[in-house]
């Protein structure tokens, strides 16, 4: 496999994390008293639940076979309160943004143009969850 579509299928992995967790996140946030929070969720789960399957368009175009998605993934505790699922959240829009700015390094034409574009607007999600704006995102 070339670089490229490892950066690809690493990018993917973290996006199947991402899908699980989030999607965990927000049947969480569903009991508490946190409406803004239950919409981020929703907004950001849909957004990574769309790239992970651009992702593997892309790495099937590239000729691999897209890696599968592990059959669970750790998720953060406590999550009691919607500070701590906010905080976990964010953690992973942050986490999202190092796997883009690796694949930004690591791609070329439209693949890092597409990578780009998720990386800024990741950078910008991290907003819905308290996190501010960063000279460098994913490189902090």
């Amino acid at each position: 496999m070339s670089g490229a579509t490892d950066a690809l299928q690493r990018t993917l992995a973290g996006e199947h994390a991402a899908v699980f967790v989030l999607g965990a996140l927000g049947g969480r946030a569903s009991a508490l008293p946190a409406p803004a929070l239950r919409a981020a969720l929703d907004r950001a789960y849909a957004v990574h639940l769309r790239r992970r399957d651009e992702l593997r368009a892309r790495v099937a175009t590239a000729g691999a076979q897209p890696l599968a998605a592990a059959p669970a993934y750790r998720l953060p505790r406590p999550l009691d309160t919607a500070a701590q699922v906010e905080a976990a959240a964010l953690h992973v829009e942050r986490a999202c943004a190092t796997t883009y700015a690796a694949l930004v390094a690591a791609t070329s034409g439209h693949d890092r143009a597409w990578a780009v574009d998720a990386l800024v607007a990741t950078a910008v999600g991290e907003t819905a969850f308290g996190g501010g704006p960063e000279s460098l995102p994913g490189l902090a």
